[in-house]
């Protein structure tokens, strides 16, 4: 059999990235000659993030609709011409046999150009309100991939899987038992330990939440391990208040190890991304979502809605944090029934052989 050659391309936030860098991983380990090519969009963080994970990557200058500055969008039309340009000769040159796009800015000419240079493509819908393009491409996919059911009134019924979202493989093989996972992290494994995770970019609400309620934290006798994003962590770090507090909390500006830090919590907080909460399912732990509002089409409150709706979380909204977040907080502190039916109700959801599956069906498709 030849060598695969596989176009891959998603990006703009971890959501998209992550699923797409999974999945090239999956088809890796059945075709360890496999040759990758990732398209993302210049001076995002997948022209970080794909290299990390050891795979090659072309970045487009493309950029999405500028809703808080109507002159940047001035430039869009020359930016989509020249994308669709630059995605066309480096998919000719690279001349793959199929293409998956996890969405985000490039993949839209990506797989736009896949398509009229007669290459397959399959798209991976982490979302449960996808957006305008998934829904134009899904027209000629071989294939979509979605996180959520009932996703038929979007895509075309025929060729439309409700398979999960794709998580990293060492969130499924690192999880571990919590006291274990305390004392790795330098905790105290007797104490109840909250997760705060506000995103790849992190959570201004979430930050600031935390530090309204430091002296709450310190009462309880909790412990926190806080992800604060890059924006804010200089700041945090220095923080008067928080050095104060510092032997019950972990400050971190992004978690490398997140299966680590699932592990050791017995309550997290998170924002309420399609695959923070696909990963959360598999981690299983009583959770509170707080999601962003300005995502897309507010598709993080959308996301989280799913949850609630199934008892398997509990959700406050931006406007809602300042007067709700530590009474919800300390209910589920306090109620160790409440957390144990979240996270049973939580786990029911979780897909953790999503990427294996949604692997299954692309070979099952291209090497017919």
């Amino acid at each position: 059999m030849k060598k695969l050659k596989i176009l891959m391309s998603g990006g703009g936030t971890g959501g998209h990235i992550f699923p797409a860098i999974a999945i090239a991983q999956e088809i890796q380990k059945r075709f360890p000659d496999a040759e990758f090519l990732f398209i993302g969009a210049n001076g995002k963080m997948e022209m970080e993030k794909v290299p990390q994970a050891g795979f090659k990557i072309v970045g487009l200058n493309i950029a999405g609709f500028n809703r808080g500055n109507m002159m940047k969008n001035l430039s869009l039309p020359f930016k989509i011409f020249s994308s669709l340009k630059n995605a066309k000769s480096t998919i000719k040159n690279f001349n793959p046999d199929f293409a998956v796009g996890t969405g985000g800015f490039a993949s839209a000419p990506s797989l736009f150009m896949a398509s009229r240079l007669g290459i397959p493509y399959f798209l991976q819908e982490q979302n449960s309100l996808p957006g305008k393009t998934n829904q134009f491409l899904a027209k000629k996919a071989k294939a979509v991939f979605t996180a959520y059911p009932k996703m038929g009134h979007f895509f075309p019924e025929t060729t439309t899987h409700y398979l999960g979202n794709p998580i990293r493989e060492n969130i499924i093989t690192g999880l571990k038992d919590t006291k274990e996972a305390k004392t790795k992290m330098g905790l105290d494994p007797e104490k109840l330990c909250i997760l705060s995770v506000g995103g790849s970019l992190g959570s201004k609400t979430l930050n600031d939440a935390w530090l309204q309620n430091l002296e709450n934290l310190k009462q309880l006798d909790v412990q926190l391990i806080w992800q604060t994003g890059k924006t804010e962590y200089n700041d945090l770090s220095k923080n008067e208040s928080i050095i104060k507090h510092q032997l019950s909390i972990i400050l971190k500006e992004f978690i490398s190890d997140m299966a680590l830090a699932y592990s050791a919590a017995d309550i997290i907080v998170s924002r309420a991304g399609a695959i923070a909460i696909s990963e959360l399912a598999v981690a299983s732990k009583p959770l509170i979502l707080v999601p962003f509002p300005y995502a897309a089409e507010d598709h993080q409150t959308k996301n989280a809605m799913s949850l609630v709706e199934n008892d398997a979380a509990k959700m406050i909204t931006d406007k809602e944090m300042p007067e709700k977040f530590w009474n919800v907080l300390t209910e589920i502190i306090d109620n160790e029934t409440l957390r144990s039916d979240l996270a049973n109700h939580l786990k029911k959801l979780g897909k953790p052989e999503a990427t294996k599956e949604i692997v299954d069906e692309i070979l099952k498709t291209v090497l017919k």
